[in-house]
């Protein structure tokens, strides 16, 4: 076992967070979205991972938390939309905070709505040795070096189509620069996309719509698959279950009133991890302020005084 670790060049894991919402927060993974929603939307999540995590020791430690605010918005002067995103991923000793801007152009194809966007990211990570429980309390790293930080920056790019009240599909690719730290050593996995979903109104039952959807990640050394499906009730009310391949099944519910959206979900672990763990909670807060334009009225020129 000890000549297998000193062979081993190099170990990565996955980076980007995992969200049960993935459906209601397509701003996380596709720049291409932005201006989708029809309004100014504004969504705010916040995740606690195996909350309750203890060791094997029965000793409790913090928990992986994620939260994010992302506001997006169509822009017709410039045929399309505009978005911007603020995170922050907590991870022991990692704390990763990182804000995007970028833009979509739309055009219309066929019944539905196309779009292709570009995204800008720039991230603070920052590694505090100060939570770290060193073997040797004389660690020279550990001794002289309280925290080391980085400002990197990276791209993405998404292409979006949608077809309104029916389904969607999105592909997209993050962090394709992958950049590096010089202080942290910390680099930035390249990360791609692929998701969709599709709204299906119940026959004789109007009131009610089942809407599948599914995700699937990948970042050349990890592949995550997620599949849910929600059923909603007039359009108000909604509850529905997820998997994600070899982690945890989820609950999900939700209510939409007065252009608020407020969605909660609760992940039972599957893996070995749910020894450690009461499970993972995400609640989500999403507000859409439409945008009333006011239409060209049209005039019709009598021949008589051209």
């Amino acid at each position: 076992m000890v000549l297998y670790l000193l062979w081993v060049p190099e170990c990565r894991g996955q980076q980007n967070s995992v969200i049960t919402n993935y459906m209601f927060s397509n701003m996380i993974y596709n720049p291409a979205f932005a201006g989708q929603s029809g309004g100014i939307s504004i969504t705010g999540l916040l995740r606690e991972q195996w909350f309750g995590f203890k060791d094997s020791e029965g000793y409790g430690t913090s928990s992986p938390e994620t939260m994010f605010l992302s506001v997006d918005s169509p822009i017709r002067a410039i045929h399309g939309g505009v978005g911007g995103m603020v995170s922050q991923d907590k991870l022991g000793a990692f704390k990763n905070t990182t804000v995007k801007i970028g833009y979509a152009y739309k055009a219309e194809i066929g019944p539905g709505n196309f779009s292709a966007g570009a995204q800008l990211g720039f991230q603070n990570g920052k590694f505090d040795y100060s939570k770290l429980h060193a073997v040797n309390s004389s660690d020279p790293l550990l001794v002289a070096d309280q925290a080391k930080s980085d400002m990197i920056f990276d791209i993405a790019i998404g292409v979006y189509y949608r077809v309104p009240d029916k389904f969607y599909v999105g592909l997209s690719g993050d962090q394709l620069l992958q950049s590096q730290g010089k202080n942290t050593q910390y680099r930035l996995q390249r990360t791609f996309y692929l998701n969709g979903g599709y709204q299906w109104d119940i026959p004789d039952h109007p009131a009610f719509q089942l809407q599948p959807s599914a995700i699937v990640m990948f970042d050349g050394a990890a592949f995550t698959f997620s599949v849910s499906g929600l059923l909603w009730y007039n359009n108000k009310f909604y509850g529905g279950l997820g998997y994600r391949l070899q982690d945890a099944a989820s609950i999900l519910a939700g209510m939409m009133i007065k252009g608020f959206r407020l969605g909660l979900a609760y992940d039972i672990g599957v893996s070995k991890m749910m020894k450690y763990s009461n499970g993972s909670f995400e609640v989500m807060l999403n507000y859409v302020l439409k945008i009333e334009t006011e239409k060209l009225k049209r005039s019709y020129r009598n021949t008589r005084y051209l």
